[in-house]
């Protein structure tokens, strides 16, 4: 019985890891998004609370979760502190997650 547990457990680990996708992209400020600007000029910053992905012309906004993760990740970023330029450069971001119509729920996320 308990050898059944194991592989049952290992199993239902695996199979969600594999539901789980990838996504590559450009970070953006969901409230700048929401004033109906441009793209181009709602570049996530140190004081966004909403993001949203832009991934080749399709914008995902985060879940909740993910919007603390990526203020986090923004946070700690290694190069904000050295290069002061950083901040108003493009953000990228790779993040892994489910995604729910228009909306991912992040599992993880790094700040590029």
């Amino acid at each position: 019985m308990r050898r059944l547990l194991t592989i049952a457990a290992t199993a239902a680990f695996f199979t969600t890891l594999a539901l789980a996708e990838n996504w590559s992209g450009k970070l953006l400020d969901t409230s700048c998004l929401d004033q109906k600007r441009e793209m181009a000029t709602c570049q996530a910053n140190g004081n966004t609370t909403g993001f949203a992905l832009e991934v080749s012309g399709k914008t995902y906004r985060l879940d909740d979760a993910g919007n603390s993760k990526a203020a986090k990740a923004l946070r700690d970023r290694a190069d904000r502190a050295e290069d002061p330029a950083a901040a108003v450069s493009p953000l990228n971001a790779k993040i892994t997650g489910e995604r729910d119509g228009d909306v991912i729920k992040v599992d993880s996320i790094e700040v590029q």
